[in-house]
């Protein structure tokens, strides 16, 4: 009986096994991706984990049924931001995701990614399924997903709008739909996802294009991709260690700190070092699945599953970007991509899932 809680004990601080790794990792592989830049990005993204576990440690220790009562607001909040970021945003490369505050930025879209996740999960626990989802228990989920869809398309930032579409999916599937349900929604994707085609601007087309035949264009829209491919490839088993990256040092593997930190890992640590990272995410996605799993409340059970969805879609994205099996789009990678705002967003995250592991047993079945 003794030695049972000691392991429910242990497996509710397992996930410390995997995220302080991973972060580890992250900052070996931008302090190489950081030679020759003038930015030195791992000492930047040092003071974002500082800042992040800070916001960890506040958020598993109060009871996260009080985030309930303000999920509609945060989303109410988060669809504002996206609003005055269209208004008042930077804009990069033709694009406005960022509020710039001197050197630091913020991005509305990853805090957004979290109040969708907490306004799903209050609608789905005040409404709870009591069978298999139904097409019309989809309505306010699906009224819920179309704002920061729509908003974030404008920037224009298709990849990450869609991905609220992903994580909403990957909800329903996890609680089940009924049959018929499942096939009408399937069929409704397939028609929109035609029907999308002739909606994308010039770029993106080329970007799915690229995807086919990257080597159709190779200086243009498949170089990203080729040059990923080339990174990855000339790893081999071991890697060529750290610094030794060739593609990032000469300037050809581009975005090798963001979207692309995991080609610059694979090239510097090899198949095994990408074994080791895949690892990794997969026992923190089990991790968090089992959390849901032993969750004691609707709230926590949904909270907890759509946080699980929003790891897994960056991890299952990113790496597909990178390895050539989906088209190149910008979505970052976790802990190991730099990024401010998403960084302290995963690890509040983390820390809503920690919370929602460890008070299972203080709530009344």
């Amino acid at each position: 009986m003794v030695w049972d809680k000691v392991k429910q004990k242990l497996r509710d601080y397992e996930f410390i096994l995997y995220l302080f790794p991973l972060l580890a990792l992250g900052i070996l592989n931008l302090a190489s991706a950081s030679k020759g830049m003038e930015v030195s990005y791992h000492i930047k993204q040092l003071f974002w984990i500082g800042l992040g576990l800070v916001f960890f440690l506040l958020v598993s220790s109060r009871d996260y049924r009080t985030f309930e009562a303000y999920a509609y607001p945060l989303y109410g909040l988060g669809i504002l931001l996206l609003v005055l970021v269209l208004l008042l945003g930077k804009e990069v490369a033709g694009a406005k995701r960022w509020f710039v505050f001197g050197g630091m930025s913020f991005q509305p879209s990853e805090f957004m990614k979290l109040a969708f996740v907490l306004a799903l999960a209050k609608h789905f626990s005040d409404h709870p399924p009591l069978d298999g989802l139904r097409l019309k228990d989809l309505k306010v989920p699906l009224l819920l997903v179309a704002l920061p869809i729509l908003l974030i398309a404008l920037e224009p930032d298709l990849g990450t709008a869609l991905s609220f579409l992903a994580i909403l999916g990957l909800v329903v599937l996890y609680w089940g739909m009924e049959p018929r349900a499942l096939l009408t929604l399937v069929l409704l994707v397939a028609v929109g996802s035609v029907g999308g085609w002739f909606l994308l601007k010039d770029y993106q087309r080329e970007r799915i294009l690229a995807f086919l035949d990257p080597y159709s264009d190779p200086l243009g829209s498949g170089y990203h991709l080729i040059q990923s491919k080339i990174a990855v490839g000339s790893g081999g088993l071991v890697g060529k260690g750290a610094g030794g990256g060739t593609q990032s040092r000469l300037g050809f593997l581009p975005e090798c700190h963001t979207d692309f930190a995991f080609a610059l890992f694979g090239e510097e640590r090899g198949f095994l070092g990408c074994l080791l990272v895949l690892g990794l995410y997969l026992g923190l996605i089990l991790w968090g699945i089992d959390t849901a799993r032993k969750a004691k409340d609707e709230f926590g059970a949904f909270l907890a599953i759509g946080i699980t969805a929003k790891f897994f879609l960056h991890v299952a994205i990113n790496v597909g970007m990178v390895l050539g099996l989906l088209p190149v789009v910008g979505m970052p990678l976790p802990f190991l991509s730099y990024g401010g705002s998403f960084t302290l967003i995963s690890l509040i995250c983390l820390g809503l899932l920690f919370n929602i592991r460890r008070r299972r047993f203080m709530l009344t079945p």
